[in-house]
């Protein structure tokens, strides 16, 4: 079987710093995907350097095929030396996953990553390598769908000390932090939500040290199809409803006539909903043989707005957003949390009501939202495509 890797993650900065000393680089590519968390010595400007440097490096190379030794000796030979310790230091977990779902696992200096098997957590075994000096901890295995792994850096097990915990949050406890919030169904993103927000807390909003955790959920490809819009050629109504139904995975319509049009084709009735909870979303809608009927333009500029809220680096207890019963929340948690790749199939009719006067048509506002709406799935790692009829 074939697994996507959904990636998030998130960081907190050193209290009054501008810059992160921790840094995330994720690389996808057909054969595989590779993820690497750096932490720079210190923080702010030069441990930003040190750790953009190794992250890029080691991603950048093995991505195109070159060893763990071969990146751990050019890193030593690559960094700036810090001119106040003498030292030039990053610690570094590598993450590389294979399509299958085989794991490739190399962790230097920072904390063990935590690994759950259908919500429970799974010690993983690990074999030592000494590596320019270095010692690294090497592991491999099977990932199966439903997994995830779990990575962070030392920010987040020093959370609290010397404030409300002596001497800090400790591996052991948020392990069992994550064991107690961690269900079959937890997202990455949740993950790393709940324990930034548990971090920050500990910190007194006030962190005491880069803290940053990168959440890995391995699943099954489940492509997801949107068709928005009426076509611009009617008589295309049909070949483009058809796209729709034969798509495999999950299928989502959004707008009026759209959904009019779908009923019309398939011959099957639209149903109107009446019982929603936000007043400012307008009511969903069911047809048979589809898994989600909204409104169109209100409904989409709502969904971008929970996803950039819910994605954002300045928001660490958003994660109820997407779990509102509002069309808006269903649509943002269809694309961005049960889905792996997402395909919209947009109608370019033009409707009078969504037009800015004097603007182009390309530009209007419902072709600008869906525009803006796939830009930031793929901030996520989404894989997007756009069709336009």
């Amino acid at each position: 079987m074939k697994l996507f890797v959904d990636a998030a993650w998130d960081s907190l900065f050193h209290y009054g710093e501008e810059l992160c000393g921790d840094k995330v680089e994720i690389v996808r590519g057909d054969r595989y995907f590779f993820c690497v968390l750096a932490d720079g010595l210190g923080s702010g400007v030069k441990a930003n350097i040190l750790s953009t440097l190794t992250s890029k490096i080691i991603a950048t190379m093995m991505s195109e095929g070159a060893l763990l030794e071969e990146a751990v000796e050019t890193i030593a030979s690559t960094l700036p030396v810090c001119s106040e310790r003498g030292l030039a230091y990053s610690t570094f977990t590598i993450v590389k996953v294979s399509p299958a779902g085989e794991v490739y696992l190399a962790e230097f200096d920072n904390p063990l990553a935590v690994y759950f098997q259908d919500g429970v957590f799974t010690p993983i075994e690990r074999e030592e390598l000494l590596l320019d000096g270095k010692q690294v901890y090497i592991s491999r295995f099977q990932a199966g769908p439903g997994d995830m792994l779990i990575t962070f850096s030392d920010g987040v097990v020093h959370a609290g000390v010397g404030r409300l915990l002596d001497l800090g949050w400790q591996y052991e406890n948020i392990v069992s932090y994550i064991q107690e919030n961690m269900t079959p169904d937890t997202s990455a993103r949740m993950i790393v939500k709940k324990l930034l927000g548990s971090v920050n807390t500990l910190y007194m909003d006030q962190p005491g040290d880069d803290s940053t955790v990168c959440a890995l959920k391995f699943k099954p490809s489940t492509p997801c199809t949107v068709m928005v819009g009426p076509p611009m050629d009617s008589s295309r109504d049909k070949m483009v409803v058809d796209k729709l139904m034969y798509s495999p995975g999950l299928k989502v319509v959004c707008g009026g006539t759209t959904s009019q049009i779908v009923s019309r084709v398939t011959g099957k009735e639209l149903e109107v909903r009446v019982d929603y909870e936000n007043p400012s979303v307008p009511p969903t809608a069911h047809i048979p043989g589809i898994d989600l009927v909204t409104e169109g333009v209100l409904t989409i500029g709502k969904a971008v707005d929970y996803i950039r809220a819910f994605t954002s680096q300045q928001n660490h207890d958003d994660s109820f957003l997407l779990y509102k019963n509002d069309g808006a929340a269903q649509l943002a948690r269809m694309v961005l949390e049960d889905s792996t790749e997402v395909r919209f199939l947009i109608g370019q009719a033009l409707n009078p009501a969504h037009q800015n006067p004097g603007m182009p048509v390309s530009l209007g506002l419902k072709l600008n939202l869906i525009k803006d709406f796939a830009a930031e799935l793929e901030k996520t790692g989404k894989r997007v495509t756009l069709e336009f009829f």
